[in-house]
């Protein structure tokens, strides 16, 4: 049997933290335009299916441990972080995955339903540029089971993020 997280108030599927997070910045509105989906949408190749977009349209909201210190990274679905171009870019000696924890701890919100901000934490943005090859991305709206559409100049704005090129390059 598949759990879902409940709907806000407004009965829409954005994660309560993160509805309040919006109606804060001033985008109250966009708590209209979160799509909630009845199987999960936690993988970027889910949320595509799901949406019906490409999946390079999917903006991925990633946490790293730079130095032990949390770090989120925006990628668009279809490609990778290459960890050692965000350890140059953070000045960082060592560069991993961060734990499922530290993730819920810095965010508030569980892996595959992470937004791009709104977090419980103020934590370092880096946006890879891949981002900008879209006029809206679709992003987790704090569940696995909700996203929500944002022009990527704008998703990159409100996440006070950092323009970078962390996009793993293939041979």
């Amino acid at each position: 049997m598949t759990t879902t997280a409940a709907p806000d108030a407004e009965g829409s599927g954005a994660h309560p933290r993160f509805a309040e997070a919006l109606r804060a910045l001033g985008l109250g509105d966009l708590v209209g335009q979160v799509r909630r989906f009845p199987d999960a949408t936690r993988t970027a190749a889910e949320a595509a299916a799901a949406i019906g977009c490409e999946l390079s349209q999917i903006c991925k909201s990633l946490i790293f441990a730079a130095d032990s210190v949390p770090v989120l990274v925006l990628m668009d679905g279809a490609s990778l972080v290459d960890l050692e171009l965000v350890r140059k870019e953070l000045g960082a000696d060592k560069v991993t995955r961060a734990k499922v924890d530290l993730v819920r701890e810095t965010t508030g919100y569980a892996i595959g339903g992470v937004p791009p901000f709104g977090h419980k934490t103020r934590t370092r943005v880096l946006a890879d540029r891949s981002l900008l090859e879209h006029d809206v991305v679709w992003a987790a709206a704090g569940t696995p089971y909700a996203v929500f559409p944002m022009a990527p100049e704008d998703l990159v704005a409100h996440a006070d993020g950092t323009l970078v090129d962390v996009r793993e390059r293939t041979a």
